[in-house]
């Protein structure tokens, strides 16, 4: 239980200190100490409070708590007895060097006369308080070390005892059981906070939805910068060919700035973020982010927004520099929070789609109406009136019928122009994304199964009228190639739009094909691709399937050079 420390001569154990039990005065200090820890429900709380009770309980000016964190290193500090004001003039707080280090790597109580003399002594920072005698003491949880506890400078100028060493690891071994309960209630309310985040984000979709508003990521950006306690969020969209996305929507400092712009980040960790799920996190957010965050100095996060079968893009983290890293509970509450919003971003666009579904039914049956009973009665009455004309001998008369007729033919006209401008609208207002469903559907009816589809990307809103025209043809010329030739058992198609792109993917498990140059449907998308200044090819082999590819640009207003 005892370290060895340096004293005049040389090191000697600590207990050559004298021991003695403690009076019934520091008992008492001892067991108030415990039970003001006890009286505080969050983790940072207990921190705090521990610290300071240690100081009041063994007399001592300074006193810190060290948390050690995943890489072994301090990875969260908290002091007592330096001003703020100091603090901010010292720096940096310690990482786990010198003797601070000396206590992760061997966690047992230390006790010495003088920090300077001891071999592992690191030094102080300037503006630095002096500190001479120094006390410290591993705080376990069960039987892992969460921190240690510091304390320096005995009141007085006296040494720390034997007797203050023990009182400092039994109140580290309260401490351990307290910091062990505000854990457990710490990530229950961080669990809690971020499924309510989910929920709201749930709750406004299915309202904006309702009212035909779309705050769509603008609201997932919003909400996870506040619960995640960063600085900055971004969603993107999901990479190009080149391996760019195209920041969708920002919340936060520079939001604005961000908004539109290409990024490249990290392949590796976009690769491994977008197959399994999982978010990725990196101490300084460049290192994950890629060179555009070079401003961010602080913790990032990368995330995937939605499922293997639904992609919105990526969710981006970012805290100022100095704050402590994302935890791996929050990394956990990150991805749940991204499956449920990107579950509600699903049912908003779905519940969209069913609206205007029922919309057009309901004009198409006006228009039905308007054109077999409306028009038909129109109709007739003109017809009665103008055989009343050969009952009519006054040509005043005459003249009033052939005028009555003229109106009756002029307003079965307008009708049928309604009846037109109806039916237009009900193709021309559907969304590109229910089009694409309908187009595959329709292409694929002839099959035993349904293909799989993905649309990621603002597909509805950013994607011109004349651009959709090119891309549902695309969509129709591959889905009816592989229903037609490749005899598969699975057919997906994926479009995306983002990342200063529209691109499509259509694959499939069949037979392949020997020529793809040979067949004109192919040649016909290659030139599509062409003519927009986008890129088109095919991958196939005897047995192995057929994937094709079509991308062509689509910059940020939503406009593309279409002929």
């Amino acid at each position: 239980m005892n370290q060895p420390c340096p004293n005049d001569g040389g090191t000697t154990p600590s207990d050559a200190y004298p021991h003695s039990q403690p009076n019934d005065g520091r008992l008492q200090g001892l067991l108030s100490a415990v039970i003001s820890i006890a009286e505080e429900l969050t983790l940072e709380a207990v921190l705090r409070r521990i610290v300071q009770s240690a100081c009041q309980l063994l007399d001592a000016q300074y006193g810190a708590l060290g948390v050690i964190g995943e890489d072994g290193g301090l990875s969260h500090f908290i002091t007592e007895g330096i001003e703020p004001d100091l603090a901010k003039l010292i720096g940096p707080l310690p990482t786990g060097h010198g003797v601070l280090g000396l206590l992760i790597r061997e966690p047992r109580p230390i006790r010495l006369p003088n920090l300077h003399d001891h071999p592992a002594s690191f030094g102080f920072p300037r503006h630095h308080p002096p500190m001479r005698t120094f006390l410290g003491a591993p705080i376990r949880i069960r039987d892992v070390v969460f921190g240690n506890l510091y304390l320096t400078e005995k009141k007085g100028g006296q040494l720390f005892t034997a007797e203050d060493e023990e009182l400092a690891v039994a109140l580290a071994g309260a401490a351990g059981f307290a910091i062990e309960n505000a854990k457990l209630f710490d990530d229950a309310q961080l669990r809690t906070k971020w499924l309510e985040a989910g929920r709201s984000i749930a709750v406004l979709m299915m309202a904006a939805a309702r009212e035909d508003a779309a705050p769509g990521p603008e609201a997932v950006a919003q909400t996870a910068l506040k619960t995640s306690g960063s600085i900055l969020a971004l969603i993107a969209s999901p990479p190009n060919e080149a391996g760019q996305v195209e920041v969708l929507a920002a919340a936060g400092d520079g939001s604005m700035e961000w908004r539109g712009r290409l990024l490249d980040l990290d392949s590796a960790s976009v690769r491994s973020v977008r197959s399994s799920g999982k978010p990725v996190t990196s101490e300084r957010a460049a290192e994950l982010l890629g060179p555009a965050f070079g401003g961010l100095a602080g913790p990032s996060l990368l995330a995937r927004l939605g499922t293997d079968s639904a992609e919105h893009g990526l969710l981006m983290l970012a805290r100022s520099k100095g704050s402590l890293p994302y935890t791996s509970l929050t990394k956990e509450m990150v991805a749940v929070y991204c499956a449920q919003s990107s579950l509600a971003l699903e049912l908003a666009n779905a519940h969209k789609i069913r609206e205007r579904l029922i919309l057009y039914a309901d004009r198409d049956r006006i228009a039905q109406d308007l054109h077999d009973v409306v028009i038909q009665r129109l109709f007739a009455a003109g017809l009665n009136v103008q055989s009343l004309g050969r009952f009519i001998d006054d040509p005043s008369g005459s003249l009033r019928i052939r005028a009555i007729t003229d109106e009756l033919d002029a307003t079965i006209k307008e009708l049928r122009d309604t009846i037109y401008s109806l039916r237009a609208t009900v193709g021309e207002g559907e969304l590109l994304s229910s089009r694409i469903l309908n187009t595959v559907r329709r292409v694929s009816k002839s099959l035993s199964f349904a293909p799989r589809i993905s649309l990621s990307g603002p597909i509805d809103s950013h994607v011109p009228a004349a651009l959709a025209q090119q891309l549902l043809a695309v969509v129709s010329e591959g889905v009816s190639n592989a229903v037609r030739h490749a005899q598969a058992a699975e057919i997906d198609v994926a479009v995306s739009a983002g990342g200063g792109s529209l691109s499509v993917k259509v694959s499939d498990d069949g037979r392949g094909i020997g020529n793809p140059d040979g067949r004109s449907g192919l040649a016909n998308m290659e030139d599509r691709a062409l003519n927009l200044n986008g890129t088109f090819r095919v991958e196939s082999a005897a047995g192995r399937g057929t994937r094709i590819y079509w991308s062509v640009p689509l910059n940020r207003a939503g406009a593309a050079r279409v002929p």
